[in-house]
């Protein structure tokens, strides 16, 4: 069964390096370890299982390189300073501002259900709500033509 898509991308691995890479941020946020040492340990994890190492890697280097940008880009739609709010949502909030700022290829529907769904996953109980609120106001200011257009082909 071929997963990927017709540009090549394979979702389902797409979604497992957003997996991992929520989880290596948080890893880097509670460690204070450095992006490529992070990257380095689960990389390594991530080898045994399919995944898109070369988009992990990119989400983790980018939340690392833009995060002074990405935390003040997120604070007009949080409710309280970025460093407040629980780790996991925050990593899952900076990886998301991440791709709905800096990789326009990515759909800001893919982004914030991504989002939702790691949070889900590995967040608090109503984290998704806070992140779906969030990402919601984000994406509507920073990818207002892609927000206003129709659906559908």
């Amino acid at each position: 069964m071929n997963r990927r898509r017709n540009d090549g991308i394979d979702p389902v691995a797409r979604s497992r390096a957003r997996r991992r890479a929520l989880q290596a941020v948080y890893a880097w946020q509670m460690s204070g370890a450095t992006a490529p040492d992070v990257i380095s340990q689960f990389a390594h994890e991530q080898a045994h299982e399919v995944a898109d190492l070369e988009y992990f890697e990119d989400l983790v280097r980018g939340v690392d390189q833009h995060c002074n940008d990405l935390d003040e880009a997120l604070q007009p739609f949080l409710d309280r300073e970025i460093d407040q709010v629980d780790a996991i949502e925050r990593a899952a909030l900076r990886i998301a501002a991440y791709e709905l700022r800096l990789r326009p290829d990515v759909p800001y529907r893919v982004v914030i259900n991504e989002a939702i769904e790691s949070v889900k996953r590995f967040g608090a109980e109503h984290g998704h709500t806070y992140v779906n609120g969030v990402l919601d106001h984000a994406a509507a200011a920073w990818r207002a033509t892609e927000v206003q257009a129709p659906r559908g082909k």
